[in-house]
């Protein structure tokens, strides 16, 4: 089953008969997929952070967002205000074989969200990425930068921001990148694991981004909910990643100093001595300035933020 939060309003009578509560708590509730993803988890640690709202985590096994019928049913039952869509997939190179799959998921599922929304007067977050860009660019990529994927991943995610925007008009669109946390497989885990396991490593120091702590974007999507709550919406696509930027040999270096892994010599490749099946952007950046302007979203620091997370992970013994 679908984990609900939420709190209800009631007059204490452990009080004196004096006291009563007046305060009238307007719940709205607040659909999140794909919850068992980095994201998602991420989300479910804030949620008692937020108790004028209801969140309800999902993922496949509890809503189907590919089955458009059960996800329409899914939004009208539970009278869905916030869709929060963190399903996606990311499987980069293998999403060169898997083509269909790819595409039911990152578009067809967000058709399906975008016009279940639509079909209820909620609003939509929807999770996009860096990867709709074609890499080459040397500043920041703005908003409004032309899209050009090189990847069916990309495409994909492309075709989704645009079936999101076409059928709801009460849409944010965010892409992010680099995205890693204490949760599931990613870039931060995978740089410790085999620190302790290797004695030399090769890492690609001609592809840079920004590294971005999936809590940090967590907190991002949250603060635009609430400001939504304020009157404050203004739908359309936002770039959030955290603040500054390096390469994956940067990053990966940062990670074992932080760690305190000193036994295992980092060396950097090129892109071509490294190949995979899909093309990596070699520039990932993307400028955060409508995002931080609009809903005065907080941007932290990545190193700031990595310290962080391999705190956590250390205290979680990982």
């Amino acid at each position: 089953m679908a984990q609900f939060f939420q709190i209800r309003n009631k007059t204490d009578e452990s009080y004196s008969d004096q006291v009563s509560y007046n305060i009238e708590w307007v719940i709205k509730n607040i659909l999140v997929t794909g919850s068992n993803g980095q994201l998602g988890n991420e989300l479910r640690l804030l949620a008692g952070d937020y108790p004028q709202f209801r969140f309800l985590f999902t993922d496949i096994e509890e809503l189907d967002i590919t089955n458009k019928e059960a996800v329409s049913a899914f939004i009208r039952t539970n009278d869905i205000h916030y869709i929060v869509n963190c399903a996606a997939y990311t499987a980069v190179d293998k999403a060169e074989e898997d083509e269909a799959l790819c595409f039911r998921i990152n578009h067809e599922a967000v058709e399906n969200l975008a016009q279940a929304a639509t079909g209820q007067g909620a609003r939509l977050l929807h999770v996009s990425t860096d990867y709709v860009f074609d890499g080459t660019s040397q500043t920041p990529y703005r908003e409004t930068d032309p899209v050009a994927p090189q990847t069916v991943y990309g495409r994909s995610k492309l075709a989704g921001e645009k079936a999101a925007l076409r059928d709801c008009p009460e849409c944010v669109i965010v892409r992010t990148a680099w995205l890693y946390s204490s949760f599931g497989n990613n870039f931060v885990k995978t740089m410790i694991r085999l620190g302790k396991e290797k004695t030399d490593l090769n890492v690609v120091s001609d592809q840079l981004g920004s590294p971005t702590y999936a809590a940090d974007l967590a907190k991002a999507l949250l603060t635009i909910v609430s400001e939504a709550e304020n009157n404050n919406f203004i739908p359309g696509i936002y770039h959030f990643t955290d603040e500054g930027k390096c390469s994956w040999y940067d990053f990966a270096k940062t990670i074992h100093r932080f760690y305190g892994i000193e036994t295992c010599d980092v060396h950097p490749v090129s892109s071509e001595e490294y190949p995979a099946k899909a093309k990596r952007p070699h520039y990932s950046v993307l400028n955060k300035q409508k995002i931080k302007t609009t809903f005065s979203v907080v941007v932290p620091h990545w190193e700031e933020s990595l310290q962080h997370c391999i705190g956590k992970l250390k205290k979680e013994g990982f």
